[in-house]
């Protein structure tokens, strides 16, 4: 408890700048999200304060970020559009998928796979980060303009034919799951349909404009549309807070000009009695937790969504163990992965309990908490308590936060989430892949697609086609350079150092073959290819494999067809140094001692030359 305590005035100070930097942060991406301005700062005060208490690093502060929010938006949407276009159906589902990410987090942890996530490719990561930094960007010009669909009367008029279709084939959908939808009569159906309003048919209409103008693809259809209906005020207000930003960084940045732009547009705003849209009401008081979650709880509402919570879950480990990276080069300390997960997955899971958005370790609100002083866990703990005591207190007056200063915000962050050292890297990277007449980088190939797919497709999807097409890429490259270093000579063509002194007589009987690089299902091809090299003639093969570190079931496989051949040829194989793992994973399907007998496994090429030299005859005299 004293260590916790040892540096109050830093942890306080630093808690509480961090805490201010948030704040505009998490109203904005909780009006994004799609949830309310209250979902942001719900899930900025959890997370904060008990990823802060359970995790691994002691700077850390967390909270809603872009990458988490340009995910829930997606799935949010999907959520609220399959539930009718209402919110509050939706909600009690969209929480349950944020809470099990949250559980998905503590079990990443627990089964230690933090260490691992190290392993995930930069040029996914790079393509992913910019794609989150597109998407935002494009989805708050709308905003920005002061346009929304729903509220387009001729935009909204267009789906009304789409709307009374859905309305009414929801109605024959209850009354089959009733019972009662017969062929020889639809009494009930003309009297269920003589009770829809002009209002439903509207309400419905606007769920489906919404639906068409959201996402990337939906705000670039509707974008001629918002310029003819430019509303200049929220046009004003949103450039404005993008000069401050940017502006007042020159000028100095001991004081964070995110929040410095929210006050001044925003008193600009109020004082002068201006006619913005403001903000959804946050409310004021206690955050109360959404017990639907559990009473209203069904796998059939969540199992569409059990893919992308794993997705939320893997993304917020990434982005929380990237800044816990930066965290302990600034800090000159080391994190612990796996507790950094669980601290987070409670996090979430509690935020999501109160209504809050998921989040994970925030990278610019880490370097203000360092920078200001914090350095040990109660930093993050007093920005969590900081941002609850201004709920209490400033709720009403967070609610008339104009609607386009978010969205100003939002596009910053979004101009600064992206990758643009690896968008500049694309030149300068090595084009190893050949496409007909082209030849490109494979690297660039896989931040290409992975860029393309989340922008303009599906985020979860995307991460998962850029993994496997990484993964591929990178077996192919140490297969090709497996293959290549590896060779199959006879002793008089070319020798190692320390077989140049082999008997002369026995060159023609002894071949020698080098395997220099992991056998595993890449490699396995050019190791057949090079098992065919070996020539009818020799009678010994010695294979030195004290640089096959590795071995998986292809390639244990492919070395047991390669001695069942050279033993129906009467050839006998010699291992040189064979290491642990190989050693381990042919003696489980006995290749030793049934190929390859212990006395013909020796420790160093000295040995096998011994052993050669009384064993092996000279064919030739």
């Amino acid at each position: 408890m004293k260590k916790f305590f040892s540096n109050f005035k830093g942890d306080a100070f630093g808690g509480i700048t961090a805490g201010i930097v948030a704040l505009p942060l998490a109203l904005a991406f909780g009006v994004s999200s799609g949830l309310g301005p209250s979902a942001g700062l719900y899930g900025a005060i959890f997370i904060s304060f008990f990823a802060a208490l359970f995790g691994g690093t002691n700077t850390q502060i967390s909270g809603p970020t872009a990458p988490m929010t340009a995910v829930s938006m997606v799935v949010i949407a999907a959520i609220i559009v399959a539930n009718d276009g209402s919110v509050e159906k939706a909600m009690p589902i969209i929480l349950t998928v944020f809470l099990l990410a949250g559980l998905m987090q503590i079990i990443l942890g627990i089964l230690g796979i933090g260490q691992y996530i190290r392993f995930i490719p930069y040029p996914v990561v790079s393509g992913f980060m910019t794609a989150i930094g597109v998407i935002i960007l494009i989805t708050q010009i709308l905003p920005s303009l002061g346009y929304y669909p729903k509220e387009d009367i001729q935009f909204v008029e267009q789906f009304k034919p789409q709307a009374e279709e859905l309305i009414l084939e929801n109605i024959l959908k209850e009354e089959a799951g009733e019972g009662i939808l017969v062929l020889e009569n639809f009494k009930e159906t003309i009297e269920r349909a003589g009770q829809i309003t002009p209002d439903n048919i509207i309400k419905e209409s606007q769920t489906l404009a919404s639906k068409e103008a959201s996402g990337v693809l939906g705000a670039i259809k509707v974008l001629p549309r918002a310029l003819k209906n430019i509303s200049w005020l929220e046009l004003i207000l949103a450039l404005s807070t993008i000069l401050i930003i940017y502006g007042f960084k020159r000028i100095t940045k001991i004081i964070p000009s995110t929040l410095v732009a929210l006050l001044v547009v925003s008193g600009v705003a109020i004082g002068f009695g201006l006619d913005y849209r403001p903000i959804e009401e946050i409310p004021s008081g206690l955050p109360i937790p959404n017990l639907k979650i559990f009473t209203g709880f069904s796998f059939n509402n969540i199992s569409p969504y059990i893919f992308t919570a794993l997705t939320l879950a893997l993304l917020g480990a990434i982005d929380s163990l990237l800044t816990s990276v930066v965290a302990d080069n600034m800090t000159k300390t080391k994190h612990k992965p796996n507790k950094e997960l669980v601290g987070q997955g409670i996090g979430n899971s509690i935020a999501a309990v109160f209504g809050g958005l998921p989040g994970a370790g925030a990278t610019i609100r880490t370097v203000v908490n360092i920078n200001s002083g914090g350095k040990t866990k109660l930093s993050g703990m007093i920005a969590g308590v900081m941002l609850f005591v201004i709920l209490l207190a400033l709720a009403p007056i967070a609610s008339k936060i104009p609607a386009a200063v978010l969205a100003g915000i939002l596009i910053t962050v979004g101009i600064g989430v992206m990758d643009y050292k690896g968008l500049k890297a694309i030149p300068s990277l090595p084009r190893d892949v050949k496409l007909g007449p082209i030849k490109l980088s494979s690297e660039v190939i896989v931040m290409l697609v992975v860029l393309v797919l989340s922008t303009f497709w599906n985020l979860v999807y995307a991460v998962g086609i850029g993994l496997v097409i990484a993964s591929l890429m990178f077996m192919k490259k140490i297969g090709d350079l497996t293959g290549e270093r590896s060779d199959v000579k006879a002793l008089k063509e070319e020798a190692w150092d320390d077989e140049i002194g082999f008997p002369d007589n026995l060159k023609e009987e002894v071949f020698i073959k080098h395997i220099k690089g992991p056998l595993f299902f890449g490699s396995t091809s050019n190791f057949q290819q090079l098992t065919n090299q070996i020539p009818n003639k020799a009678s010994h093969v010695i294979m030195r494999l004290d640089r096959m570190a590795y071995m998986d079931q292809s390639g244990l496989y492919a070395m047991e067809d390669m001695l069942q051949e050279l033993q129906s040829k009467n050839i006998e194989v010699l291992f040189v140094d064979l290491l642990k793992q190989p050693r381990y994973m042919m003696e489980r399907i006995d290749i030793i001692p049934d190929f390859i007998p212990n006395e013909h496994i020796f420790d160093s090429f000295d040995d096998c030359i011994v052993w050669v030299k009384n064993n092996v005859k000279d064919i030739t005299n």
